[in-house]
């Protein structure tokens, strides 16, 4: 997202213009777009910003080499200042704006989950902010973040404070080295820093997920990427003023054409086959990566290439140019469109992504442009930096005052309800009974009498977890005791699945069902009631036979065992809206009335799968109260006056309590509670 300045002429080493990097800046901006927008075939777009990162790389080590061989330098301050003066305006009017607009349409409590992100953007350390708080990029719940697109943002720019540095560092260029300029030393560094950080990427990505897809220096080896193309492609002598553009011969150009054609056709591939359930960067990301470096090299060809003129066309230009602006505003659009639409659908969404096209363009004339050529500012290095760095911390204090104010407003009683029904959680979450994906271990949450001559066990994900305030009145009579073994995000299925907010397979669910349900059979219960979510991405295959695989160890050893059947997820946060609708009932009013169709045809699918699976045990039976809370095909978030949803999937705790007649009276049977 850069300048597209680069080597030129066949014995000098000036930096000109090219198009096909121009365009390859339209392909990869359209790659996140499409993706971001919700283009069902095109899940991997992702991988735009990877090649962003290779053409940083590439543009930034040639823009730093010239400088070297013109000065003998590099002169940091000039070159901090070309950086803050081409990105940060444009950043900073984003950040500001798109706050103001949220504060406008997002509920107080919302507010609140974006005002952390808004002050690390400001400052560039959102990729950091990301990564501490165990979002990972394609979880729901950061999918909603409106400052989650400047993660790349973050890692480009704490990319160009290092990136210089170790520039003069591997040529040699500082005079405390004592050495000569060595460009063969400078390339043999960079070849050292692609395999030295691909591997501590590879590494991290399993053991660190978040920090392998967020941080920095899991990136460097794609910078150093672009670094080695720019140095490959150049005639260059052991000294920096021997550095020339490299005559390529007319045969040579077309295997250069060829190899062009090949790095389009991984890019493409990349953001097709790859997607959420890829543990990225990993080894995935060398498919874009290598993909963006051979397009670079064959448009470093002296002869016209048929990729490089593709590149080059007017279209691919126009769009290469605003290409910044558009990535700063495609996304908060999206988000902030969400709430106004709150069914989104492909022609909303289409809107949205041409508004923020029209946003982008004019924050590109009026913001973005004129500051970047100002003569007034260009050769007041010291003034442009000290302005930048007070723009940048009043933003920063901003976000203060924003916090502040929106805490104000989610005490207030109308915004009170919302914010209450949304913390308050089943109580065995307080008590520590769900440790998540930290740990296999299996913890049992006991209820009533220690002495009771019938047990019932409750297991299952957070999707069983919210039937706790429903289901302990029920089995802590005299009589009964309860116990809970939950996890969340772990099914009972029997299949092994890729987690997407930890970015890796869930081996620690598979560890702890098989635990837990070693501990179960150990109890001998009298009624078991398990089940979860429908929304894992199991095959017909997998939700029968992992089911069954878990029935074969509970029915032999139970009396009466009962799957509940997943209960439907709302396409949008549910007290959030109702939230949103109370604080927009000021002036601005959201479309639609926070309900939404039940279900879906896959969720039927499941429902019947897990009859299939259960059909060969006599003493498993599947329940259905999703037409209690989803009456007439319909699921709200508002219902007979009580929230429903705590979010966008979880009953709320009242409501569950509201159930609990209705469910006693499937369960119980021939099981009910000694007098």
């Amino acid at each position: 997202m850069k300048d597209t300045k680069i080597i030129s002429e066949a014995n000098s080493f000036r930096l000109g213009y090219r198009g096909d990097i121009e365009g390859l800046r339209a392909v990869a901006v359209l790659l996140v777009i499409v993706t971001h927008a919700g283009v069902p075939w095109i899940r991997g777009g992702f991988i735009g910003v990877d090649v962003f990162f290779v053409l940083s790389g590439y543009l930034i080590t040639g823009l730093l080499l010239q400088e070297i061989k013109e000065t003998g330098e590099i002169k940091f301050l000039k070159f901090y200042a070309r950086r803050l003066k081409r990105l940060l305006p444009a950043l900073l009017f984003m950040v500001i704006l798109t706050s103001f607009l949220a504060a406008l349409l997002f509920a107080p409590l919302e507010q609140l989950s974006h005002v952390a992100a808004a002050r690390t953007a400001s400052v560039w350390f959102s990729n950091i902010y990301f990564a501490i708080t165990n979002f990972g990029y394609f979880d729901k719940s950061v999918d909603e973040n409106l400052f989650l697109h400047t993660w790349s943002l973050g890692v480009e720019e704490q990319f160009y404070l290092v990136w210089p540095v170790l520039i003069m560092f591997l040529l040699g260029a500082w005079k405390w080295q004592g050495v000569k300029q060595d460009l063969s030393r400078l390339f043999y560094g960079m070849i050292a820093t692609i395999g030295l950080f691909l591997v501590f990427s590879v590494i991290l990505s399993y053991t660190l997920p978040l920090w392998g897809f967020y941080s920095m220096p899991s990136r460097a080896w794609q910078f150093a990427l672009g670094a080695i193309v720019l140095l490959w492609t150049t005639q260059k002598g052991k000294n920096i003023s021997s550095i020339s553009s490299l005559h390529i011969s007319q045969k040579t150009s077309l295997v250069f054409s060829i190899g062009g054609w090949a790095g389009i056709v991984l890019i493409l591939a990349s953001a097709f086959i790859l997607g959420p359930n890829k543990t990225y960067p990993g080894l995935w990301a060398l498919m874009p990566s290598v993909g963006a470096a051979l397009v670079l090299v064959a448009g470093s060809s002296d002869h016209s290439t048929s990729i490089t003129k593709l590149l080059s066309v007017s279209p691919m230009q126009w769009v290469g140019r605003l290409s910044y602006s558009w990535y700063l505003w495609h996304w908060p659009m999206l988000i902030l469109g969400s709430v106004i639409f709150i069914n989104n659908e492909n022609i909303n969404n289409a809107f949205l992504i041409a508004l923020s096209l029209g946003i982008a363009l004019f924050s590109y004339k009026v913001v973005e442009t004129p500051i970047r050529r100002s003569k007034y500012l260009s050769p007041r290095i010291r003034l442009t930096i000290t302005a930048s760095l007070i723009l940048m911390l009043i933003t920063f204090g901003l976000s203060f005052t924003w916090q502040n104010t929106a805490n104000k407003w989610a005490a207030s009683t109308e915004q009170k309800i919302y914010t209450d029904v949304r913390t308050k959680v089943p109580v065995i979450y307080k008590m520590g009974c769900d440790e998540w994906f930290y740990t296999a271990r299996v913890r049992v949450c006991a209820f009533g009498e220690k002495s009771a001559k019938k047990t019932a066990i409750l297991i299952g994900d957070s999707m069983m977890g919210q039937w706790f305030p429903a289901i302990a009145p029920i089995f802590t009579k005299p009589g009964w005791r309860l116990l809970v073994l939950t996890k969340s995000a772990c099914p009972m299925v029997d299949e092994p699945f890729f987690y997407k907010r930890i970015g890796k397979v869930y081996a620690i669910c598979d560890q702890w069902r098989g635990q837990a349900l070693n501990v179960l059979a150990s109890f001998k219960p009298d009624v078991v009631i398990m089940g979860g979510s429908a929304s894992y991405e199991y095959t017909r295959t997998q939700w029968v036979n992992g089911t069954k695989s878990v029935l074969e160890k509970i029915s032999p050893v139970a009396g009466e065992v009962y799957i509940l059947r997943g209960t439907y997820i709302l396409p949008f946060d549910g007290p959030a809206c109702l939230a949103r609708r109370a604080w927009q009932a000021k002036g601005i009013s959201a479309a639609g009335d926070c309900s939404a169709p039940a279900g879906s045809e896959l969720y039927d699918d499941i429902f019947e799968w897990l009859g299939e699976a259960s059909a060969d045990f006599d003493n498993v039976k599947v329940l259905d109260l999703n037409s209690l809370i989803c009456p007439d095909g319909v699921c709200y978030a508002e219902l007979n006056g009580e929230i429903v949803f705590r979010d966008s999937q979880h009953l709320s705790v009242d409501y569950t309590k509201t159930l609990t007649e209705k469910l006693e009276g499937l369960v119980l049977g021939a099981n009910k509670p000694t007098k």
